[in-house]
């Protein structure tokens, strides 16, 4: 409808070009004291139609049904139906943006599956927007939760997030007290599995991960975080290892979104009482970089709430990766982000918020969480899914 609107306005600029030299040349206007009365101008209008009708546009047909409204609001509404040039234009244009939509959708689906560990043109992890380089810390920087400061939005935007250069961002979907007041508290009243802990990239892999041995990889720290939940939080939690991240035996990412998206729905949809969907990534940065901060005496990797958007500043919101749930992920990642504060400073980074959706949809309460990165070592990683599963439970249960 908008594109048909567009169309038509062009027409009309067209349309009003022609019979204005029209006009000039053969329609004596009214004079100046006549201009300024409403019926004049209607009479005024009709007789452009009529002339219009009568030598331009021969396909042109105007029904006068008591209609009094200017020929250029006529136009938009109706232009596309009468004029045979319309439809021509309208095909066009349409034939033309539909290869654009499809150029930008897959440029958008090879995006989103690689730009969780981006690379320079030489394959080298690079940096993502905002991150600087973070080293081990003594002492966590005190945050004013309150909400007085969290009400501020370039308080909140400051102190909480990380925005990617290329994602819109706005109060009215960070708003800190709708995003605290949301209850992300998970029904144990009914029986069945509560959490989902899956990989979109499987493969993911540490400093010192042993070549074969799954325990060292992301999948094993899922089986971690699985265990804590299920025996120590008593959250019935199941673990899919589904591999979306290799095709013909070789590391794929392009489509691993994609491919994970109808088994995760499957699996939800034979387990009706799950409530919480998790995503665990380790992240991809510069090697210079050691994601890891001393949670009671443990060297522990730092971890970050990563929210998809479905909306950027080149293509606004974009409805072919639609997600219902933004508001509701980014108050599951914002709960999560300041109990994580509460009970282990220093244990977060920035919430990082990018256009795309990763997959977010599913539920609600869904997170996608970068945990550590590839320079990180395995008990880093252990450490900090241990501290994760606790503070799971703080938002969940307590």
């Amino acid at each position: 409808m908008e594109r048909r609107k567009q169309i038509s306005q062009i027409l009309i600029l067209v349309i009003l070009g022609i019979l204005a030299v029209y006009t000039c040349m053969n329609i004596s206007l009214p004079s100046k004291s006549e201009q300024g009365n409403q019926a004049d101008q209607t009479k005024l209008n009709r007789l452009l139609m009529e002339h219009a009708k009568r030598t331009f546009l021969t396909g042109f047909v105007y029904v006068e049904n008591g209609n009094d409204g200017s020929l250029t609001d006529w136009i938009t509404e109706n232009a596309m139906e009468f004029i045979p040039l319309g439809t021509y234009i309208e095909g066009k244009f349409l034939a033309h943006t539909e290869v654009e939509d499809q150029e930008t959708y897959q440029m958008i689906l090879a995006n989103q599956a690689n730009d969780e560990n981006m690379v320079d043109e030489n394959g080298k992890l690079v940096e993502k927007d905002g991150q600087e380089p973070q080293v081990v810390q003594a002492s966590a920087p005190q945050i004013d939760t309150s909400m007085e400061k969290m009400m501020n939005y370039e308080y909140l935007l400051g102190n909480f997030y990380t925005v990617d250069s290329s994602t819109m961002a706005d109060p009215e979907l960070l708003n800190a007290q709708v995003l605290l007041e949301k209850n992300m508290k998970i029904d144990q009243s009914k029986k069945g599995p509560k959490v989902l802990v899956y990989h979109t990239h499987s493969q993911e892999a540490f400093a010192d991960s042993v070549p074969g041995d799954e325990s060292t990889t992301i999948v094993g720290m899922g089986d971690l975080l699985t265990e804590l939940l299920n025996d120590k939080y008593k959250i019935e939690t199941l673990h899919h290892k589904g591999v979306y991240d290799m095709v013909d035996g070789k590391l794929d990412r392009s489509m691993a979104y994609d491919l994970a998206e109808p088994e995760i729905q499957k699996i939800l949809d034979e387990n009706p009482s799950i409530e919480v969907v998790i995503d665990l990534h380790r992240d991809g940065v510069g090697e210079q970089t050691h994601l890891v901060t001393d949670i009671n005496g443990k060297q522990t990797a730092q971890i970050m709430f990563f929210n998809g958007m479905s909306r950027t500043k080149a293509n606004g919101n974009i409805s072919y990766l639609a997600n219902p749930y933004i508001q509701d992920n980014l108050a599951f990642s914002l709960q999560m982000q300041l109990a994580a504060i509460a009970k282990y400073p220093g244990f977060t980074r920035h919430i990082y918020l990018k256009g795309y959706r990763y997959n977010m949809h599913f539920k609600p309460k869904s997170l996608l969480i970068e945990a550590g990165a590839q320079t990180n070592t395995v008990d880093e990683m252990r450490n900090a899914v241990t501290y994760l599963a606790d503070v799971l439970d703080t938002v969940l249960t307590k």
